[in-house]
Order: C-alpha cells, then sequence, then structure tokens
C-alpha cells in the first residue's frame, strides 16, 4: 500500500497528461482493494470519489464505470442506498454500451449485496444468478476487479440470499461450488467468504454442528492473513451460531468485540445484524434491558436507512423481549411479533415467519389464549418441517403438546 501512495505522490509532481490522469484513477482504484481488506473504508470513500472527479474529467468511460461500481460499496457503508444504487445502474448502463463483461460482474455483484441489505432479495438473487451464469468456465477464477474471485464472491451471496428466504436446498450447490474454486486458486479472502457462505446457510437452517466448524475456519482464517474487514463478517454469524448452541461462555465477548470493531471501522453493511444477534445474545443471558437498547438501536437504524429486512429481525427480537418480563408484556410483545411477521411475509422471509409464528404461539400460551396459540403453533410447526429447520421444531412440537394438555 506504502508503494501505491508514493506512486500517487510522484503523479502528483509531474505535467498533468491525460495519461497521468488515467494512472492517478487506476493507481486509487488498486488502493481501494488493499484499504478494503484493512478495513480502511473511510479512506476507500476518499480516493474513489477522487477517482471519479478525475475520470469525469478526463471523459473516460471504461474507467469511470469501474469507479460507480466500486462506490456502490461505499455509498452502502453510509447508508446512502439510493446513492449506492444510481451508480450500480450507471455502471451497468456504461458497461453495455462498452461490451464489458467484467464490468457487468462486478456492477451486478455490488448491487445484488444492496439489494440484500435493504431486504429485496428477489432482485438479489437474481443479481447473483446473472452472474453465475456468466462467470463458467475461463471466467472461474477471474475477479474482474473484484476483492476476491468473483465466482466465488457471486456463488457465496447467492446462497446467503437465497437462505433469508428459505431456499436452503437451491442455496447447497452455490455454496460448494464456491468452496471448490476458492479453495483451487487458494485465495485467502475469497476462502474466508466462501465459508462464510457455507456456515451461514446452515445457521439460517439451525444445522449447528456443520455451522460453527466451517465459521471458525473463516474466522480463523481472516486472523491470520490479518484481513480485518472480514473478521466481524464471520465472527457474527460464529456468535449467533454458539449461543444457539447453549456456549454461553463464549458469545458475549465475541458478539460485543465484533459490533465494536465493525463500529470502529466504520462497516455499516449488516451491522443491523449484528448488533440484532447481540441483543439475542444478552437476551439469553437474562439481560432484557441490554437486549432491548440493542433491537430499539437497530430498529432506528434500520429505518432511516429502509433495511427492510433487518427491520423485521430487530421488531421480532423486541417482541422477544416483552414475552420474556415476569409477567410477559403481552400486547406489546403481540404487537412487535405481527408487524415482524407482516414485513417477513411482504419481503419473503419464510425462516423469520416461522420464528414469528412460534414466538407468538408461545406468547398466546402463556396468557392463556389456547385456540390462538394452537393456531401459531401449528403454523411454525409446518413451516419447519416444510423448510426442514429441524432444531426448532422439537420446542414448538412441545409447546402445542402443553397447549393441547391444558
Amino acid at each position: 500500500m506504502t508503494y501505491f501512495e508514493q506512486a500517487l505522490d510522484a503523479l502528483h509532481r509531474l505535467p498533468a497528461h491525460p495519461e497521468r490522469q488515467a494512472q492517478a484513477i487506476d493507481l486509487r482504484l488498486d488502493l481501494r482493494r488493499a484499504l478494503f481488506l484493512l478495513g480502511e473504508l473511510e479512506q476507500v470513500f476518499v480516493y474513489l470519489q477522487e477517482a471519479q472527479t478525475l475520470a469525469e474529467a478526463l471523459g473516460d468511460h471504461h474507467r469511470l464505470g469501474r469507479v460507480s461500481a466500486s462506490l456502490i460499496n461505499s455509498f452502502m457503508q453510509v447508508g446512502e442506498y439510493d446513492r449506492a444504487l444510481a451508480a450500480g445502474r450507471r455502471a451497468l448502463v456504461i458497461a453495455t454500451d462498452l461490451g464489458e463483461v467484467g464490468l457487468a460482474v462486478t456492477a451486478q455483484h455490488n448491487l445484488g449485496i444492496a439489494y440484500c441489505s435493504l431486504g429485496d432479495y428477489p432482485r438479489a438473487v437474481e443479481c447473483f444468478r446473472q452472474n453465475v451464469a456468466c462467470l463458467q468456465g475461463e471466467r472461474l477464477q477471474e475477479r474482474f476487479g473484484l476483492t476476491g474471485v468473483a465466482s466465488v464472491l457471486s456463488r457465496s451471496f447467492l446462497t446467503c440470499s437465497l437462505a433469508e428466504y428459505g431456499a436452503f436446498a437451491e442455496g447447497r450447490a452455490p455454496a460448494e461450488e464456491g468452496v471448490r474454486i476458492a479453495e483451487a486458486v487458494d485465495h485467502p479472502y475469497s476462502r474466508i467468504i466462501a465459508y462464510w457462505a457455507v456456515g451461514f446457510r446452515y445457521l439460517r437452517k439451525g444445522e449447528l454442528p456443520q455451522a460453527i466448524p466451517v465459521l471458525e475456519r473463516a474466522l480463523d482464517l481472516a486472523q491470520v492473513t490479518h484481513i480485518r474487514i472480514a473478521v466481524p463478517w464471520v465472527a457474527a454469524p460464529l456468535g449467533r451460531a454458539y449461543a444457539l448452541a447453549g456456549r454461553t461462555t463464549e458469545v458475549l465477548p465475541l458478539l460485543e468485540q465484533t459490533v465494536a470493531q465493525a463500529d470502529a471501522m466504520h462497516l455499516m453493511v449488516d451491522q443491523a445484524l449484528r448488533i440484532v444477534w447481540l441483543g439475542e445474545a444478552y437476551l439469553l443471558a437474562g439481560r432484557l434491558s441490554e437486549a432491548y437498547t440493542q433491537a430499539q438501536r437497530v430498529l432506528e437504524f434500520s429505518r432511516a436507512h429502509k433495511e427492510r429486512g433487518h427491520e423485521a429481525y430487530a421488531l421480532r427480537l423486541l417482541g422477544e423481549v416483552h414475552v420474556r418480563h415476569d409477567p410477559p408484556e403481552v400486547e406489546a410483545a403481540a404487537t412487535h411479533y405481527r408487524q415482524a411477521l407482516a414485513l417477513a411475509e411482504d419481503l419473503g422471509m419464510r425462516p423469520l415467519q416461522a420464528h414469528c409464528h412460534l414466538g407468538l404461539g408461545t406468547l398466546y400460551a402463556k396468557s392463556g389464549q389456547a385456540e390462538h396459540a394452537r393456531s401459531e403453533l401449528a403454523t411454525a410447526i409446518a413451516l419447519y418441517r416444510a423448510l426442514e429447520m429441524t432444531f426448532w421444531l422439537p420446542q414448538a412440537e412441545a409447546a402445542l403438546a402443553q397447549v393441547e394438555r391444558q
């Protein structure tokens, strides 16, 4: 990175010339990749804005497209999704005009992440599917300006997007393909993301014995290779997996550190989800006040930035907090569960729908509303069975059996 900065300094000392302006843009794009891995996201934004100004002045559409595709992520980091989507559309127009496959792949990938963060999972899936279809044969090992191997990243994020609406079977093949490609090229960042995707899919399905080792492997690799940006990315789902597995002593230190690291790096993409998992860990530890604080923090953030999927998770967490009070705050809990459920249904988030029905069923059982409890628990059981999410099935079945005995 130091050499890149020295090269930029040397260019500043030379007389202005279009070729040197082009080199200055390329250097900033190269610096972006190095700084991203180190988690220096604010500096990445600065260099990209400088590169955009240079490309516009030069009238270089090729480089302007590359910069626009990269700016998608930077705008996401500051919660400016409208600008992120606009930059992506601009990059795709340029890619089409110039016939540049690599630029289209980069723009589609970064747009997919933006759509996923907004809770628009169908559009995210479509972006990643287009890339997967394109990235075959000789293109399998290309990066196309991305931080990792494009075919690995697109397959991995496709897997995670599919997991959010319960398409676990469909996500298995791209997850496994991503690992095979990443290990074949032995690219550390690509391997981390591939392992993360496999672990995330297992986590959402509730298959903890499979999720934990692969997420631990991803975290170890991120730490050994000093890829700082990836540490909170993989540590957060690992913390959630520990929590579900009952490894309570490991959970809170890991998740508290993870959220703090992401805050320090200004890593706002998926930060809301990381905070939800921290709130759920506080809830498991019986620290209701802190769980409530984290849930409110996510709710305010997600609504301000239109991250609707994360808003749904925050609402469900608020329902969980209210139901844990002694006595349960029935009306407040039911309101938040229903709000979360409505959003989950609108977004097609079937696993979250199942969790909301389970929460409502448990709440109604506690408050003596047997008929409502039966209906909600039966719906939860049907969803868990359809999605093969067997981890939560015994809990739902036991709750329904208890209601039937009353």
